[in-house]
C-alpha cells in the first residue's frame, strides 16, 4: 500500500481529455472549427474569418486608437499585415509589464501556380505548379483540388479568384500513372517531379479550324476573362493557390478525429483566436499573432521574421504615454512570453518505430508542449528554458489543464521548425505548445477534437493566467 502511495506521489500519469471534460461541450467547440477550417483554405480567406470573429467581439481596427489618440484597459484592437497576417490583443495595465502572447501561423502546405501557369500539352490545357513547403508529391494525384487566391489586374483592380468550393463547381485533378503501365523504380523524391504536378484546365479547343493553335488554351483563358476580366498577363501579378476539395469530417465511428486540410497550423490560430476572443486577463495585456510564410521558412514581409508586430506595439506604447519607446519596447519584450502555437507529430501506432514512445505525444492527451524543435542535435531551435516550461506547467496545474510532452520524432529521425526562435531572439520567453496531429502535412491530416478543445482552455488559461 505504502509503495502504491509512493508511486502517486513521484510518477507522472498521463490523462485522457475524454476522461476529465463533457463529450457535448468538446463537440459543440469542434464544429466552429469545422467552419472556421473550410472557409479558411488560404491564409488570407482566414484573415478574413478572423476579422469578422474580431469585430463582431468588440475589437477595433488601431487606425482607429490612432485617431483617438489613447488606449485604455479593456480597449480590445486588431491589425491585420498585407491581408496574410494578423495581430490582436486585450489591453490590460502597462505594455511595459508586457504581454501574454500565443504566436500561430496560417499558411499551409499546397501548390501555387507559376507565374506564367497556362499551357497546352496533345491537346490539353494544363496550369503549372510550384509546392509550397514540405509535401509528399504523390499525395496530391488524383484527388479533387480547389483553387483560391487574388489577381492584380494591369490597372490595379483586385480580383477574388474561388473555383471549386461551391457544389456547382468543377474541381481539378492533377493525374497519376496507372499501375498498369508504371514500373518506376527508386525512391519516392525521385519518381514523383514537383515539374510534373500539372493541373488538368479542360480539353475543348475554342475552334477546331486548323489555323487556331493551341485552341484549348485559348478556350480556358477566354473562359477566365468571361468570369472574371482577366487576360493572360494578369496572371504573372496574382497569387493562386491549389488545395484539397475535401471538406472537414468526422472520423472514426466514435467521431472522436476531424480530418481535414490545413491543420498544420490552422487549428492552432483558430484555439488561439478564439481564446483571445474569450479571455478575460488578471495580471498584463494579452494578444495573437498570426503569421504567414512559416511553411518555407518564416521569410517575407507576413512571416515571423518581420516583425511588424513590434512597430504596433511601439505605437500601443505612444498611445499610453510612453516618452521614451525605444527603452520601454525593450522592455516589452524582455518581459513577454510567447506560445508558439504549432504543430508536433502524434504517436502511430502503424509507424511507431519512428517515435520515441516515451516522449511521442498521444492523441487524445491534451495540448502537447515541446521544449525543442530544430533537427540533427537541436540545430535551429528555440529550446525553450526550464523556468518558461516550470511557469507554464505550474499554470496549467493550477487551472486543471490537460498536457502532455511533445516533438517530431526520434533523435535523429525527425526535427523541423516553428516561429519560437525569431521570438526568442527579441527577447522573449518561448516555448512551443499545440497539438499533435497524424498525417502532418497531407493533404487531409487527423486531429482529436479533445486536443483541439483542450488547447483553446490551454491558450485561454495562459492569457488570463500568466
Amino acid at each position: 500500500m505504502e509503495i502504491k502511495k509512493l508511486q502517486e506521489k513521484l510518477t507522472r500519469k498521463k490523462v485522457s481529455v475524454w476522461k476529465k471534460r463533457d463529450r457535448k461541450i468538446i463537440d459543440e467547440y469542434s464544429k466552429g472549427y469545422k467552419d472556421f477550417i473550410d472557409y479558411s483554405k488560404t491564409e488570407r480567406k482566414a484573415v478574413e474569418y478572423s476579422v469578422k470573429e474580431l469585430e463582431k467581439h468588440g475589437f477595433k481596427p488601431l487606425d482607429f486608437y490612432l485617431e483617438k489618440g489613447k488606449i485604455e484597459d479593456g480597449d480590445k484592437i486588431y491589425y491585420v499585415n498585407n491581408s496574410k497576417a494578423i495581430f490582436a490583443i486585450k489591453i490590460k495595465g502597462n505594455i511595459t509589464n508586457g504581454i501574454s502572447l500565443v504566436g500561430a501561423h496560417l499558411d499551409a502546405p499546397r501548390l501555387d501556380l507559376k507565374p506564367e501557369p497556362i499551357i497546352e500539352d496533345t491537346d490539353i490545357a494544363m496550369a503549372k505548379t510550384h509546392y509550397y513547403g514540405g509535401i509528399k508529391k504523390y499525395q496530391w494525384l488524383n484527388i479533387p483540388l480547389e483553387l483560391h487566391g487574388v489577381v492584380i489586374k494591369n490597372d490595379g483592380t483586385k480580383i477574388d479568384v474561388s473555383i471549386g468550393d461551391k457544389p456547382e463547381d468543377p474541381v481539378f485533378v492533377i493525374s497519376d500513372l496507372l499501375p498498369h503501365l508504371d514500373r518506376r523504380k527508386g525512391e519516392v523524391s525521385e519518381v514523383f517531379k514537383g515539374e510534373n504536378l500539372n493541373l488538368l484546365l479542360g480539353t475543348i479547343s475554342i475552334s477546331y479550324e486548323e489555323e487556331v493553335k493551341e485552341g484549348v488554351k485559348l478556350n480556358i483563358l477566354n473562359i477566365l476573362h468571361e468570369k472574371y476580366g482577366i487576360v493572360e498577363e494578369d496572371l504573372i501579378s496574382a497569387e493562386l493557390e491549389v488545395v484539397p476539395s475535401l471538406p472537414a469530417r468526422d472520423v472514426g465511428l466514435d467521431r472522436s478525429l476531424i480530418a481535414a486540410y490545413g491543420h498544420d497550423d490552422r487549428i492552432c490560430s483558430y484555439t488561439a483566436l478564439t481564446a483571445l476572443i474569450e479571455a478575460e486577463p488578471e495580471i498584463r495585456s494579452a494578444a495573437i499573432l498570426l503569421v504567414d510564410k512559416e511553411e518555407i521558412g518564416s521569410d517575407g514581409n507576413t512571416g515571423a521574421k518581420h516583425h511588424f508586430w513590434i512597430t504596433i506595439l511601439k505605437k500601443l506604447l505612444k498611445l499610453q504615454g510612453s516618452i521614451n519607446i525605444e527603452l520601454d519596447i525593450d522592455d516589452t519584450l524582455l518581459n513577454s512570453t510567447l506560445l508558439s502555437a504549432d504543430v508536433s507529430a502524434a504517436l502511430d501506432p502503424n509507424f511507431k518505430d519512428v517515435h520515441d514512445p516515451a516522449n511521442a505525444p498521444k492523441l487524445g492527451y491534451g495540448i502537447a508542449i515541446a521544449k525543442y524543435t530544430g533537427a540533427r542535435g537541436k540545430v535551429a531551435t528555440n529550446d525553450a528554458n526550464a523556468e518558461v516550461f516550470g511557469k507554464l506547467r505550474k499554470i496549467f496545474n493550477e487551472n486543471g489543464v490537460i498536457w502532455q510532452t511533445g516533438e517530431l520524432g526520434k533523435v535523429d529521425q525527425g526535427g523541423g521548425g516553428t516561429i519560437a526562435k525569431f521570438f526568442a531572439e527579441k527577447g522573449l520567453s518561448v516555448i512551443d505548445a499545440g497539438v499533435a496531429l497524424f498525417g502532418m502535412h497531407s493533404p487531409y491530416e487527423l486531429a482529436s477534437k479533445a486536443d483541439l478543445y483542450e488547447t483553446y482552455y490551454a491558450y485561454k488559461v495562459f492569457l488570463n493566467k500568466n
